[in-house]
C-alpha cells in the first residue's frame, strides 16, 4: 500500500499529531505484514517529532528487521533522511534497552512535572 504524505499532511511534516495520524494509518498493515511505502514528494520539512510518532513507536512492536522489509521510503530528501535515521537509532535503544527506557521515561516525568 502506497500512501502519499503530501497529500495527507502537506509540506511540512513537524508535530506529533501529524505523526500518530501516519502511524494509524500504516500500524495495522505493517501488523498483517502487508508492505507499506510512504511517498514523500514535494514534502519538503521535517522534524523528529513527526518521525518519533508515525515511525519511531512502530519499534515498540515490530522489529526493526521487520520493519526495514516492509516499509519503505520514497522521495525522502536528504535532510529527512537525516532525521529518519537518528530517529530509528533512537528509538531502537528506547525499545530494546529497559534500562535506557527507564533514564528516559524518569527525566521525561521529572520535566513535566516541574513546568
Amino acid at each position: 500500500m502506497k500512501h502519499n504524505i503530501y497529500d495527507l499532511i502537506g509540506k511540512a511534516c513537524m508535530t506529533p499529531e501529524e505523526g500518530q495520524k501516519v502511524y494509524n494509518l500504516i500500524y495495522p498493515e505493517l501488523m498483517a505484514n502487508r508492505p507499506v511505502e510512504l511517498d514523500f514528494a514535494g514534502v519538503d520539512i521535517f522534524a523528529s517529532p513527526f518521525f518519533n510518532f508515525a515511525i519511531g513507536q512502530l519499534l515498540k512492536d515490530i522489529s526493526s528487521d521487520t520493519l526495514n522489509r516492509l516499509l519503505k521510503f520514497s522521495h525522502l530528501n536528504a535532510i529527512g533522511k537525516q532525521v529518519l535515521q537518528r530517529v530509528m537509532e533512537n528509538s531502537q535503544q528506547y525499545y530494546s534497552n529497559e534500562k535506557i527506557r527507564k533514564a528516559i521515561d524518569e527525566v521525561v516525568s521529572e520535566l513535566a512535572n516541574s513546568l
